[in-house]
């Protein structure tokens, strides 16, 4: 367990590293730009220093996907270790589901801080990358979390 803390610290601190970053759709230039799924390939390129050539996006183009084909949860699932939505730590991904009967479109590093307690650190539109309480409106739109390869 304490190698699992230990790597979501690390995702954490990446993630961290990117806010402020603005918002810009299919980007993903800490500084610069990014949306969330370029905010997660920029957290994947921190930790394991390549990202895969397959990406799960562009995300610009699934945002406005109607109907449920979750291709970014496949993706995700693809490379990512699935973990129990309630078991998530601090550092792993959630997918979330902006609304009903929609495909998952958004995703966040989980964290913590002792001051607000849960975060979602993410891209959001017109804010860039911020790091949110994660409330009841959050969590109730969590699809699935994910965990990071500690080895790829």
């Amino acid at each position: 367990m304490a190698d699992v803390a230990a790597a979501g610290a690390r995702a954490v601190a990446a993630a961290r590293a990117w806010i402020g970053t603005p918002y810009v759709p299919g980007a993903s230039a800490q500084g610069a730009g990014a949306d969330c799924l370029g905010l997660l390939r920029g957290v994947w390129r921190t930790l394991h220093g390549w990202e895969p050539a397959e990406a799960a996006g562009p995300f610009h183009r699934l945002h406005a996907a109607q109907g449920v084909d979750e291709r970014l949860w496949r993706g995700l699932a693809a490379r990512m270790e699935t973990v129990a939505a309630g078991a998530a730590l601090g550092g792993d991904v959630a997918l979330i589901r902006m609304r009903p009967g929609m495909a998952a479109e958004h995703v966040g590093v989980l964290a913590f801080r002792p001051e607000r307690g849960a975060t979602l650190i993410h891209a959001y539109s017109r804010r860039g990358v911020v790091e949110s309480a994660l409330g009841p409106a959050w969590r109730g739109r969590v699809a699935a979390a994910f965990r990071f390869p500690e080895d790829v």
